[in-house]
């Protein structure tokens, strides 16, 4: 016995919905994915890496900041500035002229995806940036 034509349209229109919900959900999960970026409650406990509280000692321009700005702004704000960077920040006094007006530490310190946020690939661990602005506050030692 054959299907009747309004068991096949049923059937059509079931398959379709189904369809729909697999694309609504894989819509959905791949929307959280996008969303989820690099800050997280992790980025508030010192790994070890260096970038923690220097052990006790002064935070130098030197030893602690000049390889945070190495790696996370130099890709931009180099000599000259590439990407659009409006300046460079390659030697210690371009970094103190930024850290002294406040640019650097606000530039940091926002959320990724906000206007102005550095650096562009994601916002450095809040450890990282408890550094700068500890360095900032203990009068931007060089050496």
């Amino acid at each position: 016995m054959r299907p009747s034509l309004k068991n096949k349209v049923q059937f059509n229109h079931k398959i379709n919905n189904m369809k729909k919900n697999i694309r609504f959900i894989l819509s959905l999960l791949l929307i959280f994915a996008a969303a989820c970026t690099s800050d997280s409650e992790s980025d508030l406990i010192d790994d070890g890496n260096g970038d923690g509280d220097n052990n006790g000692g002064p935070i130098t321009y030197n030893a602690d900041i000049r390889s945070v700005i190495s790696s996370a702004c130099l890709g931009c704000h180099s000599s000259p500035p590439r990407n659009g960077a409006p300046f460079a920040l390659t030697t210690y006094d371009l970094v103190v002229t930024r850290a002294q007006n406040g640019s650097l530490l606000t530039a940091i310190s926002r959320q990724s995806g906000s206007p102005g946020a550095m650096p562009p690939s994601g916002r450095l661990p809040q450890a990282t940036i408890d550094l700068i602005e500890q360095w900032i506050d203990e009068g931007l030692l060089e050496e």
